[in-house]
């Protein structure tokens, strides 16, 4: 058994991205960040949509078609579709921020 909480990583200079299930049409990952951010100048943009859960920490997420930014707490998700570009503006800089997300074709 494991647990979403629990790592065995000593360095978090970089995120940290675990498949949990990988199927034909969906994959599960794990991420951990620890402060870090999407670079200014770049949008994140991908084919399937996304399912994402906050589960600890906080993160602020951008959205470039209408210009938001939504603040993440523990507990709250949000669906991000295919192709919609998005950054992660900011993330929890003195704890870990862990995400789970369900990455699925529509």
């Amino acid at each position: 058994m494991k647990s979403l909480f629990e790592y065995h990583f000593t360095e978090l200079s970089e995120e940290i991205f675990e498949i949990i299930i990988e199927k034909d049409n969906f994959y599960v990952e794990r991420i951990i960040s620890f402060g870090q951010k999407t670079p200014e100048d770049t949008w994140l943009r991908q084919e399937r949509a996304e399912l994402v859960f906050l589960l600890k920490g906080w993160a602020k997420l951008e959205f470039r078609e209408n210009d938001e930014e939504i603040t993440m707490k523990p507990g709250n998700y949000i669906l991000i579709k295919p192709n919609e570009e998005h950054r992660v503006s900011e993330t929890a800089p003195d704890e870990e921020t862990i995400w789970l997300a369900i990455h699925f074709k529509e």
